[in-house]
């Protein structure tokens, strides 16, 4: 990890709304704005996904790799869902919709507590982040290989994956959450379960578009 950090800006995004219109409320808009100005570690490139038209009426996805000396330890998505109407289930009218899968180490896979800790991940950096929430669920699975015959002396291998989602708490006076604590945090989670360090408090940020392709709206 190099001692002074750098963070991307400006990340990719792709819109969808299930009308198929250009128009997309005021308060999605902001919300997106957001999440275009989360600052994630110089490890996590961000490139354009897109996103699902058929969840919510509007919606804008992010998909994120993890590369530490040039070998892929991880990668994820996240999907920003909104309905004005708002949903029961949600308990509110924005989601986030997050999905991690991390190289572990084979023996660790076998831990009875891996499940338990790969949650307490998630909260943790949404709590480090500010990010307020409720109704958050998921799944953490572990997904182990080992390879017989022609391909018996490859190694076991494991892999962590984390599926989450929850509805980011909008502030009174603009109804618009703090989405990009909620992409951070997200962020976090996927360094810290690709087994990244901690980012040591008080290291100088600095901007950086590595892993970027441009915008989109």
């Amino acid at each position: 990890m190099s001692s002074c950090p750098t963070y991307a800006e400006d990340m990719v995004l792709r819109q969808e709304s299930r009308s198929g219109g250009t128009a997309h409320p005021t308060a999605f808009r902001a919300a997106v704005d957001g999440l275009r100005s989360a600052r994630l570690r110089p490890e996590v490139s961000c490139e354009e996904m897109p996103a699902p038209q058929r969840i919510a009426p509007y919606s804008a996805a992010l998909s994120a790799d993890v590369t530490v000396d040039d070998v892929e330890v991880g990668t994820g998505r996240i999907i920003l869902l909104h309905d004005p109407d708002g949903v029961e289930a949600w308990e509110g009218t924005f989601r986030c919709v997050a999905y991690v899968r991390c190289d572990i180490e084979a023996d660790w896979a076998a831990d009875p507590m891996l499940a338990e800790v790969g949650w307490t991940w998630l909260l943790d950096a949404l709590t480090a982040h500010g990010a307020e929430h409720v109704a958050a669920s998921g799944t953490v699975t572990r997904v182990t290989s080992e390879s017989f015959g022609g391909m018996g002396s490859e190694p076991p291998s494991a892999q962590v994956e984390i599926r989450a989602s929850w509805t980011p708490l909008a502030a009174a006076a603009t109804d618009v959450p703090d989405v990009a604590a909620h992409v951070e945090a997200w962020g976090e989670l996927l360094c810290t379960a690709s087994g990244l360090e901690p980012v040591p408090e008080g290291v100088a940020v600095m901007p950086s578009r590595r892993g970027q392709r441009g915008t989109g709206a």
